[in-house]
């Protein structure tokens, strides 16, 4: 069987001392996430988070005068504390979501890493190559271990300006000691406004953001309780070869 993997970037790629730092206060995590789906079912699944998001987000959409199949909201901007707070509709459809993909007999992804090197050590290039690699050697595991048969997989990212960098690091994984023989290619990049499968790989990322950041600091982050309360039971079932580490 062959799995397509669609994943985008959740917290912050730059330096974090504390959420009271004046510099680097953004997010103390950094990653991948989104979600793993058979060939078979990537056609249809878009199709349905596109219906979807056209509901849940009608009137922004409307309002914005562009064409719904090329117009985005980030994850981080839709999955805020007031927005999960207030609206049922956004609770309902992310169960809903996680629901979907389990269903067409897919799963949830993400892999990432705590930050922790001072800001005059911070590299961001470098840990972007990181988790880029951890996430390959994860779902390649997946492909080889949890598949019967075997399977391979397809890996789409959202575009992003050292593509060429990240793709020669996915080469080198995919032909060297590593030998990550289940990665069909190297990764695609994708603008994300003209792909509803990358979107809705954002809005995961976005959720998996608000909750990395309160299992590394929840001390600095007790707003974030709120997606450990509705959403964490139901990533858990649903997500496989998952974490965040320190680095």
């Amino acid at each position: 069987m062959t799995y397509f993997a669609y994943l985008d970037e959740f917290g912050h790629i730059g330096p974090y001392i504390a959420r009271t730092d004046p510099r680097h206060n953004d997010s103390p995590v950094f990653g991948l996430a989104g979600y793993v789906l058979p060939s078979a079912e990537v056609r249809g699944f878009g199709t349905w988070f596109f219906q979807r998001k056209c509901e849940l987000l009608d009137f922004d959409i409307r309002r914005s005068g562009a064409h719904p199949a090329v117009w985005e909201k980030k994850g981080s901007s839709l999955y805020t504390v007031r927005n999960v707070t207030k609206y049922g509709e956004l609770r309902s459809f992310t169960n809903r979501l996680f629901n979907r993909i389990e269903t067409l007999r897919g799963f949830v992804f993400y892999v990432g890493i705590r930050k922790t090197a001072l800001p005059d050590r911070h590299n961001p290039n470098r840990l972007y190559v990181r988790v880029l690699l951890e996430a390959i050697k994860r779902i390649d595991a997946f492909c080889a271990e949890d598949c019967d048969p075997q399977g391979n997989f397809v890996l789409a990212l959202d575009e992003h300006d050292q593509r060429s960098n990240l793709i020669a690091e996915a080469a080198r994984s995919m032909y060297g000691k590593e030998k990550r023989g289940h990665l069909i290619e190297p990764p695609f990049h994708l603008e994300s406004y003209r792909y509803q499968t990358i979107q809705a790989a954002d809005w995961i990322a976005g959720l998996v953001g608000r909750l990395g950041a309160i299992w590394q600091d929840p001390v600095a982050y007790p707003e974030n309780e709120v997606f450990r309360r509705y959403f964490e039971p139901r990533l858990n079932r649903v997500s496989r070869r998952s974490g965040i580490r320190s680095a």
